[in-house]
């Protein structure tokens, strides 16, 4: 992955912090765009958009789970949140919002780099599988269902569901095979990627959101099940 072509958005009050990663990542190849409150951030990533950002969530004038909010009204780029460890309900906040991840504060670069490096691979992924479909269709049709990789789409009962990258992969990963029970950690591999930690209540907030912008335009959908102490499946048609 070349880190050159990317722009990471880094949003923190902290400039101690917002320092030293900007170093990390500026050393690493990546261009950054830094913003100390989140409604001057809201106006830099409308008029500049980036490749994925990095939003703290306590900051002035705008905290982070709005800025979150007010991003998701608009993009769907890959986005982590950092949290405090006494921050639980802003963290599972933030994934209902449709934050891609989240790390707690204090927290180590490398884990950070490798985590941004993990979102944008992804990302990457789900382009080169739908330049593949170009010669293929691409989509995979269940009932109501219809995901497409080309144009990162899916559809339920022909009305737009608008999906976050994770979203989409969880979505596409329970749908490919109906009735196959998918654990979490294979649901993690499927839209992280292997060798990533990520916590159970992660992909448990990612199914509640999935769930929820199906409800808005379908309120009885109920495809995606779960198997309490083994994971999720897409029932069968």
């Amino acid at each position: 992955m070349e880190a050159g072509k990317y722009v990471i958005a880094l949003v923190d009050d902290d400039r101690n912090i917002l320092t030293s990663v900007f170093m990390m990542l500026e050393a690493d190849g990546f261009s950054v765009q830094t913003y100390t409150d989140g409604e001057s951030a809201l106006q830099g990533l409308l008029s500049r958009p980036v490749d994925l950002a990095v939003l703290d969530i306590k900051m002035p004038r705008m905290d982070g789970i709005e800025l979150l909010q007010r991003i998701r009204n608009r993009s769907q780029m890959p986005v982590i949140i950092l949290s405090s460890k006494d921050e639980e309900i802003d963290q599972l906040m933030g994934l209902r919002l449709g934050a891609d991840d989240y790390i707690t504060k204090p927290f180590s670069q490398r884990l950070l780099l490798e985590r941004i490096r993990a979102l944008l691979r992804r990302n990457e992924v789900n382009k080169g599988e739908a330049e593949g479909a170009k010669n293929n269709t691409g989509v995979v049709v269940r009932g109501a269902l219809t995901l497409d990789d080309l144009r990162h789409q899916c559809r339920w009962n022909n009305e737009d569901i608008q999906l976050t990258v994770t979203e989409f992969l969880l979505t596409k990963a329970l749908a490919t095979r109906p009735g196959l029970v998918k654990s979490r950690d294979q649901l993690i591999d499927a839209a992280y990627g292997e060798n990533i930690y990520v916590d159970d209540r992660t992909i448990d907030s990612h199914i509640k959101r999935i769930r929820k912008k199906f409800r808005q335009v379908d309120p009885e959908f109920n495809k995606i099940e779960t198997l309490y102490g083994i994971g999720y499946r897409y029932k069968e048609d």
